[in-house]
């Protein structure tokens, strides 16, 4: 496993190394001190699994730079990492695809529990700010309208269930007694019933709608 972390902070990019190599010791670690750096190690070798990227870099746009980053690295999981948690940034980071978005401010077992969900291949959201979703603050999202009047398969019922309890694909697999790439075929099933692009998003339009 290959991981890149993308931060203007060397003593926070230090500390995620740390604990990426107690959960993950086989993975490689890269680390870039700003977001011109990480680009040129992506330009060099795109052949990453997982990258984690600070919103906040001065040399970086942070909506162009995600869209440049799963360009340059489209196989390559995204977390975002930020000081901030601003419901428009998450809300606009999730319309992008992003597997997790991790406050800076966590403390060493949420990060670790949140770094760990991600590469286990499950999306990681603070609990503020999925209680501020359920609150109504995320406003409508993209297929919630559509999805107000859906109603899911048993099947898909199950499978949302474990998306909201933050289950990977490989949890998933191994709870409904099936491949990961079955479940793979279950979740695009039900992102495309409630009309999300993302886990999070089906979770966050399933929690407004009611279906959970």
């Amino acid at each position: 496993m290959k991981i890149l972390i993308a931060d203007d902070h060397a003593l926070f990019r230090d500390g995620l190394s740390m604990h990426l190599e107690q959960i993950a010791p086989e993975a490689v670690i890269s680390q870039a001190g700003n977001f011109s750096q990480a680009v040129k190690l992506l330009d060099d070798d795109n052949r990453f699994d997982l990258i984690l990227l600070d919103l906040d870099m001065p040399d970086m746009n942070w909506e162009e730079g995600i869209s440049k980053i799963k360009h340059k690295a489209p196989q390559a999981r995204l977390a975002v990492i930020s000081a901030s948690d601003d419901l428009r940034c998450v809300r606009k980071a999730l319309a992008e695809g992003i597997s997790g978005y991790i406050p800076k401010r966590a403390d060493t077992k949420v990060l670790r529990s949140a770094l760990k969900l991600i590469l286990d291949g499950g999306t990681y959201l603070p609990p503020s700010v999925l209680s501020q979703a359920n609150a109504g603050l995320f406003g409508e999202q993209p297929g919630e309208t559509k999805s107000r009047n859906k109603t899911l398969t048993p099947r898909q019922t199950e499978v949302l269930g474990f998306v909201a309890e933050g289950m990977s694909n490989k949890q998933i697999a191994y709870e409904m007694g099936v491949s990961e790439a079955t479940v793979k075929l279950h979740i695009n099933a039900l992102l495309r019933a409630v009309g999300a692009t993302n886990r999070t998003q089906a979770v966050i339009i399933a929690q407004k709608t009611g279906l959970i």
